[in-house]
């Protein structure tokens, strides 16, 4: 009887725990607090709170009163009030157009016991985010950057139906809070509307996320251990998406709309000759030269010399033509016949796409040269002639790391190395962008342009009327045989007059930089101090690309 009793009496404990667990589980998810007293809250303005009370309110005081690096959005909130009812449509239409078809794959695989996933509810409440503060950040690239801080304590109702079988289980989302600071960047910036090509999202931190989850009625996330472990999970997914340095971009431009493209490498193009060229003088003979360009570009063609008196000229002449994109990039190829007076009739002519050349190996080729492009055209057949190139891809090498700031002149390697320990010895081009100036002031006016000297070359940027702070972002191009390791670049900032005045045009200060580490780092981007300026700055930035 004594073994029995014990083992009954541990029987009974269980059952009594078991019991009782159930039984408060039950008492504390479905308890009506309607007939607990309620009292009103106290409202009392800030000045009138003693030192605990504000401390307990520091956690909720906005970001722009704590922090003045934060500005005041509060039209940015009206405006999401104000907009909400049909942002909230909107959303709910993009989640159920983008998780339906993800949803059926999922259902349909296999022998699962899932039949169907379905929202029986979806909306987002009528409590739109708030904007707690953004704080904007001044770069030097073509970027804008923001950090808004975002809340939203929300009364989304959403319901999930599950169905297994003849079983329906329905989940509801409740009492969502959500507290992040994203960073987002609109890059690169562009001249078609809405002027940025894409959307790069990041999170500075992980994100508080705090939520309520009913299963059949039942409040789950109150079952003891469960809330934390949900919360530890949730951040943990998240940031390996999206926490700095991981991104999520977010395409707004298609690439051939506006986006500005860098180049990505060099065609060499090698004119050989021509043969049976359509006759054009009195005597039956021409006077040809041939004109190169790649489509899309707005730079000068290259141009050969004139072959006088020849139908058969023989050139043997060698250009570098830089390229963007050469999936869609085509070379144009043009011959014409020099006249002393008037216009130069065209020859023929010839396109070819960049795509059919492989990377590094040169291409033979023999066009005949037509009339146009037009496939419809009577003379199209006519017989023109024939050129014959040499065409060879080189794409450029990857970039290098980037050095950015504000210098009063470049520094240099003492050891003469790059940064991969091997000195720079290819051809390559030099890409010189100069984006801007500021604080620059004439004595007699103020219309700046820049003046860029390189190795006897000079190039100039369009002028800006009555500007300190012109902003020209034009990109010149300078092809080289060999790296500018020793080389100097000169810029000098000048303001021309638009009116009569005895004072046609005067330096508004000037920059000399040394190109050594252009070469070394790839890539610098600066604003540098305008020597013999007070206070003015110009901002240029410098690529060497290598073949």
């Amino acid at each position: 009887m004594g073994f029995l009793g014990i083992f009954l009496g541990i029987i009974g404990v269980g059952i009594g725990i078991v019991i009782g667990l159930v039984l408060g589980f039950y008492l504390f998810i479905y308890s009506d607090p309607q007939n607990e007293p309620f009292e009103d809250p106290i409202v009392k303005p800030i000045s009138e709170l003693d030192t605990t009370s504000l401390q307990d309110l520091v956690p909720e005081i906005p970001l722009w009163l704590k922090n003045p690096d934060y500005d005041r959005v509060d039209w940015l909130n009206t405006f999401l009030l104000n907009m909400w009812p049909y942002l909230d449509k909107a959303i709910c239409a993009a989640i159920r157009q983008t998780t339906e078809p993800i949803v059926a794959d999922y259902v349909g695989q296999g022998h699962r016991p899932i039949e169907a996933i379905t929202f029986e509810t979806l909306s987002l409440g009528t409590l739109p985010p708030i904007f707690q503060g953004i704080k904007v950040y001044e770069t030097d690239e073509n970027q804008l950057v923001m950090e808004p801080a975002i809340k939203w304590a929300g009364n989304p109702n959403i319901v999930i139906v599950v169905k297994i079988s003849f079983l329906r289980i329905k989940i509801q989302l409740v009492d969502l809070q959500v507290f992040a600071v994203p960073r987002v960047t609109l890059k690169p910036l562009v001249s078609a509307f809405p002027c940025f090509a894409n959307v790069v999202v990041s999170l500075l931190e992980k994100p508080h996320v705090d939520f309520g989850l009913k299963v059949l009625g039942g409040d789950v996330m109150s079952i003891p251990g469960l809330y934390p472990l949900v919360q530890d999970i949730i951040k943990k997914e998240v940031a390996k998406l999206y926490l700095w340095p991981q991104t999520l971009q977010i395409p707004i431009l298609d690439s051939s709309l506006g986006a500005v493209k860098k180049p990505v490498g060099v065609v060499h193009v090698k004119v050989i000759r021509a043969t049976k060229l359509m006759k054009m003088d009195i005597l039956g003979l021409s006077d040809p030269y041939v004109k190169l360009k790649l489509s899309g570009e707005m730079l000068p063609s290259k141009k050969t010399t004139i072959k006088k008196k020849t139908l058969n000229p023989v050139w043997n002449e060698n250009f570098k033509l830089v390229v963007k994109d050469p999936q869609a990039q085509t070379l144009q190829v043009n011959v014409f016949d020099w006249d002393k007076v008037g216009s130069h009739d065209r020859l023929g002519m010839q396109v070819v796409p960049l795509k059919i050349l492989q990377p590094n190996e040169t291409k033979e080729l023999t066009l005949d040269l037509l009339k146009n492009t037009n496939v419809t055209d009577p003379l199209k057949k006519q017989q023109r002639g024939q050129i014959m190139l040499e065409v060879t891809y080189a794409p450029f090498r990857e970039d290098s790391d980037v050095v950015t700031g504000t210098l009063n002149t470049p520094t240099t390697k003492e050891n003469g190395a790059g940064f991969s320990g091997e000195t720079p010895i290819g051809a390559g081009v030099l890409l010189v962008t100069v984006q801007g100036a500021e604080d620059v002031e004439g004595e007699h006016h103020n219309n700046p342009y820049a003046v860029i000297i390189f190795r006897g070359e000079t190039k100039k940027t369009k002028i800006i009327r009555k500007s300190r702070d012109p902003k020209w972002n034009e990109e010149f191009q300078f092809m080289l045989e060999e790296p500018p390791i020793h080389d100097k670049i000169h810029i000098q900032i000048m303001s021309k007059r638009t009116r009569m005045s005895f004072y046609s045009k005067e330096s508004l200060g000037h920059v000399v930089i040394n190109l050594a580490d252009v070469v070394y780092n790839g890539r610098i981007n600066n604003k540098f101090h305008l020597i013999d300026s007070k206070n003015g700055l110009v901002h240029v930035e410098l690529r060497w690309r290598e073949t």
